[in-house]
């Protein structure tokens, strides 16, 4: 008799336990949908409302890290004061403090701090410096493998091709149309100034 009366009372309670389970979830998500857009989008986990979302604004525009940038070769990238770009063997030069700024996902514009100038590539492949940001000012930044970052023109390509940032063993900006992502020459370290 209390083998029948197991059998007969236990999926009972099995099922009523199921049902008030089923109440609590339904009753849960209700209480999410009952918020609008931008409370589901700052609350993502109703159930704990302290919980914070990570950030990614640094990305999208507006970023600032004040970097030298230090080539493979050996050298810093310098913008001097009447705008030319090359490189520089001093560590402690100003004019090779660069403000790289977030224009858009993946997209910067280096700026030299003490010359105020920006580092630009045209058409051609050729670095040069501008007072004013424009379109030739964007830059493509990679991080790569070996830690070194690329600078590749946001606007300019050749021949189908990424236009680098690149300075040769001498120190002398390398024309974009001549460079690739895999060479040394375009391979750069965003240094923190000390």
């Amino acid at each position: 008799m209390h083998k029948w009366i197991l059998t007969w009372i236990l999926p009972t309670l099995l099922y009523t336990s199921c049902f008030h389970i089923i109440c609590l979830v339904g009753t849960l998500s209700l209480a999410c949908n009952d918020m609008t857009p931008e409370q589901m989008a700052s609350n993502v986990n109703c159930s704990s409302p302290e919980r914070h979302t990570r950030s990614y604004d640094y990305m999208e525009g507006g970023d600032i890290r004040v970097r030298r940038l230090f080539c493979r070769t050996q050298w810093y990238l310098r913008i001097d004061k009447r705008g030319k770009v090359k490189g520089t063997q001093e560590m402690k030069n100003n004019y090779n403090i660069m403000e790289i700024r977030t224009v858009a996902v993946g997209i910067v514009a280096i700026k030299g701090v003490e010359s105020e100038y920006y580092l630009a590539m045209n058409k051609e492949g050729k670095l040069y410096a501008k007072k004013e940001c424009n379109d030739d000012c964007n830059f493509k930044e990679l991080i790569l493998e070996n830690h070194y970052n690329t600078y590749a023109s946001a606007k300019w390509t050749h021949s189908g091709g990424e236009m680098f940032v690149a300075l040769n063993q001498k120190g002398v900006p390398v024309r974009g149309k001549k460079t690739k992502k895999e060479q040394k020459t375009a391979h750069f370290l965003p240094m923190a100034i000390t």
